[in-house]
């Protein structure tokens, strides 16, 4: 499958899945991280969804949407299937992924970003005092995945999709600082240990 292909497929799936999840779930006092599982033979969706950490603090995004993959009668084997993540997963969700068997994993937003446009920045400061590695320091190509920015992706685009993709990353954005809005208003009354 070509990038073209792809990144217009994983945009589609933020905005059309993933984010009215979002939108729901930080009114409640979540954060605004989601994720879904798609089938790499048509990029057809499988599940998506969002942070349940209200419920229970390890309900990240990505790994609260495995919980429910994984709820299915007859989820398909993760060879077969492409992970999306809105933001750069944390450790934890790296691990979750790696251990459910995906080989990829496609993120929006950079640990930087979860850092400086969110004030989320659990991630880099985790993964700066358990590992000592810096922003981008962790092999997004491994033994286990490979990982990569959709944001790279759409900038690598031909014209005239380059321009269309950077005019819908330009609203996926602006959607998402809404939804930072609405998670930091509730910020200071949620039992989330890791606000």
């Amino acid at each position: 499958m070509d990038d073209q292909t792809l990144t217009e497929r994983l945009l589609a799936v933020i905005e059309d899945d993933i984010l009215p999840m979002t939108m729901k779930g930080v009114s409640g006092g979540n954060k605004v991280f989601g994720a879904a599982i798609l089938r790499k033979s048509d990029l057809s969706l499988v599940i998506a969804g969002t942070n349940d950490e209200t419920r229970n603090p390890l309900w990240h995004g990505e790994v609260n949407t495995l919980k429910q993959f994984y709820e299915l009668p007859s989820p398909p084997a993760t060879r077969d299937l492409v992970f999306l993540s809105t933001h750069e997963p944390c450790t934890m969700c790296m691990s979750a992924i790696t251990w459910a068997g995906f080989d990829n994993y496609f993120y929006f937003f950079s640990h930087e970003d979860s850092r400086d446009s969110f004030a989320i920045p659990h991630d880099l400061k985790i993964m700066k005092e358990l590992y000592g590695l810096d922003a981008g320091g962790y092999r997004r190509s491994n033994a286990f995945f490979t990982a990569r920015s959709i944001i790279d992706m759409a900038e690598a685009a031909e014209e005239p999709a380059r321009s269309a993709f950077l005019t819908r990353i330009g609203a996926i954005r602006k959607t998402y600082a809404l939804a930072s809005d609405t998670y930091q208003s509730h910020k200071g009354s949620n039992t989330i240990p890791l606000g």
